[in-house]
């Protein structure tokens, strides 16, 4: 890219310093995203992996069980019970 400098016009414009392409470059890089986007859409197979026209891939079999189920499901879990007899007291004058 060409970097341009501030500069003032003839007729008293102001003209602020701006980078600009080479004359010429827009179409090189047109031509070129041309040529490998046909280099990329000839290239790939269509999502087949054998290559072959139509070919499928076999697709994979299950193998969950659903719903699924977990150890005790259907006992919930007693409830905890204090470790100990006696009460507890707490200083709440904090």
């Amino acid at each position: 890219m060409v970097q341009v400098g501030e500069y003032e016009r003839a007729d008293g414009t102001k003209v602020r310093a701006h980078s600009r392409w080479h004359p010429g470059a827009r179409r090189e890089l047109t031509i070129f995203a041309v040529i490998a986007l046909a280099v990329v859409g000839f290239g790939s197979n269509g999502g087949t992996a054998g290559g072959g026209a139509g070919e499928q891939l076999p697709r994979p079999q299950q193998t969950g069980v659903y719903p699924v189920h977990f150890p005790g499901w259907d006992k919930p879990a007693p409830r905890p019970t204090p470790t100990v007899s006696y009460p507890i007291r707490w200083d709440r004058s904090h």
